[in-house]
């Protein structure tokens, strides 16, 4: 339930435009909830969209494409492949990078 809790926290930050708080460290005693890959990418994109005040229509004019597409890709409902998050990314200067850790 609290990974429920958290995405629904998250999507109000992404109706209401505002930077999603990154993760803190997880502390002695508490319990980390880990988010799917793409939906963890979807707040970096967003973050830097909003940190280099980039809309989603001149995003999609970097990429090439619509600015519906752009927004889909920003929604957290909507599957998007990693890849296309690492694109607009990429169109922001910034490179999508994934690691593998411990459990």
């Amino acid at each position: 339930m609290a990974a429920d809790a958290l995405a629904t926290a998250m999507e109000f930050y992404f109706e209401d435009g505002r930077q999603v708080p990154l993760p803190s460290e997880v502390g002695r005693g508490e319990v980390g909830i880990p988010l799917a890959a793409a939906f963890s990418a979807k707040v970096l994109l967003l973050n830097e969209m909003l940190a280099q005040k980039v809309t989603p229509a001149e995003l999609a004019r970097r990429l090439g494409t619509s600015p519906q597409a752009v927004n889909r890709t920003v929604n957290l409902s909507h599957a998007t492949k990693v890849d296309a998050i690492a694109d607009a990314l990429s169109a922001l200067g910034k490179r999508l990078e994934l690691s593998v850790v411990d459990a």
